[in-house]
């Protein structure tokens, strides 16, 4: 059991993300984006902090061009803009750590255009966006579950060979006292 992230963090922050509607509704991550793993949200959020030089939950224009700098995929200002756009889903300019999640979410689900900066982000964040990690450990646990049977179906026919021989043994044990008792019988 590893240490969930802690209360300052934006994925342990209880406080909501303010809605289109204006109401502020409590966001959790883990239960919004659940194709992915709790190691690839951390992931996600550790990259988010790094770039969120303000401290204020927010990635603004400034901190994208930044980012887009460190990682090697420079945007123009025009570029940035268009960025944000794509999933500033409250219109405010600046990405929340929810908008920056479906960055992630777009980019997994391949509906990010090859020359897009936010295809770039993704792309170059080092963040493996494969849900291959939902799928694999449904995958395993299936396998697992396979395995238990197959053990038990085996154990099942190590008891029926071992209850086999057993009669056999008992069979064999009547056979011969009923020879030995057939033996005494012509010796007299």
């Amino acid at each position: 059991a590893e240490p969930g992230p802690g209360p300052g963090s934006p994925l342990g922050r209880m406080g909501g993300e303010s809605s289109p509607g204006g109401g502020r509704r409590v966001f959790s991550p883990a239960a919004e984006f659940r194709e992915f793993s709790r190691r690839q949200l951390r992931d996600m959020e550790r990259l988010f902090r790094q770039y969120d030089a303000g401290k204020d939950g927010f990635i603004d224009l400034m901190e994208l061009k930044l980012m887009m700098e460190k990682l090697g995929a420079p945007q123009t200002h025009l570029g940035l803009k268009n960025m944000i756009k794509e999933v500033d889903e409250d219109l405010d300019s600046k990405l929340s750590f929810r908008e920056f999640l479906l960055i992630f979410r777009k980019a997994a689900a391949g509906e990010l255009q090859e020359d897009s900066g936010l295809h770039a982000l993704a792309r170059l964040s080092e963040i493996d966006v494969s849900t291959e990690g939902v799928k694999g450990a449904k995958n395993f646990f299936e396998a697992k579950a396979q395995a238990i049977n197959e053990a038990s179906r085996f154990e099942e026919e190590i008891k029926a060979e071992q209850e086999e021989k057993k009669k056999q043994a008992e069979e064999l044990k009547q056979r011969k006292a009923a020879f030995k008792e057939l033996q005494s019988t012509f010796k007299q």
